[in-house]
């Protein structure tokens, strides 16, 4: 895992963006094709908005997948993952080779084995991810399931995942927020040849620090990223803010 600091999630998000472009088109130049996973909430905003923006990208060649979304929740709901990436990316790009939306609102068990029998086909290159206040990795909670082999999976939100989804803005009480939703499992974000994990805010910061300083483990589901070989955790100064001098 390797770290970069950067001074506010501007900045942060500027680097991160231009990362992720520029293996996307190293992907697209090796390979005529990228297979990409893209993250949602508020710590995506910038990284999102520079990868959007980023020139000389051939979007035709990209297939994009995402971590997760809401069980039940209509695509009209402003938390919406689906809507939040058709506002935020799908609409801001030419069109893609392929999108792979994820549907809260049919059958969870029948989506979860549409989407597993997809992603088998589809290896990823680049996955933009992020990390919860409670350490998740996309919405695998502690204690997370690090065994499962299944790309997607349903898991339940515990409660300090669903206040933060309230205090982010998104649901006016934490009771608002879905008990459940479909999920990228870890070790299928694992698979992923480089990820970008965005963070920033002092709110991120003590699971960053159990992150990055934790023994791998369910109870701090991003620890996993430890044993990434390309992973690229981009903070800003507050998330960074618990981290030891030997983590700078």
């Amino acid at each position: 895992m390797e770290l970069i600091i950067q001074e506010d999630p501007h900045t942060l998000g500027k680097a991160a963006g231009e990362k992720a472009a520029a293996l996307i088109r190293d992907t697209i130049a090796a390979t005529g094709k990228a297979h990409i996973i893209l993250a949602t909430g508020t710590s995506q905003f910038q990284t999102l908005r520079q990868l959007s923006a980023a020139k000389d990208i051939d979007w035709t060649k990209v297939i994009m997948f995402h971590l997760d979304e809401y069980i039940g929740l209509p695509a009209t709901h402003p938390a919406s993952f689906r809507k939040y990436l058709r506002e935020r990316f799908l609409d801001k790009v030419p069109p893609l080779k392929a999108s792979y939306l994820i549907n809260g609102e049919t059958d969870a068990g029948a989506e979860v084995r549409r989407l597993n029998t997809v992603m088998d086909q589809h290896p990823i290159d680049v996955a933009l991810v992020g990390i919860g206040e409670n350490g998740h990795l996309a919405f695998n909670d502690p204690p997370a399931d690090f065994d499962t082999e299944d790309p997607y999976l349903i898991v339940n939100l515990d409660e300090k995942c669903r206040r933060q989804q309230m205090d982010e803005g998104w649901f006016a009480t934490p009771e608002d927020v879905p008990a459940q939703a479909i999920s990228m499992s870890v070790k299928q974000i694992m698979k992923s040849q480089h990820i970008i994990c965005s963070v920033p805010d002092s709110r991120k910061a003590q699971a960053v620090k159990d992150s990055v300083t934790q023994p791998v483990g369910p109870l701090f589901p991003a620890s996993i990223l430890q044993q990434h070989p390309s992973c690229r955790l981009y903070l800003d100064r507050h998330a960074a803010a618990l981290l030891a001098p030997e983590h700078p």
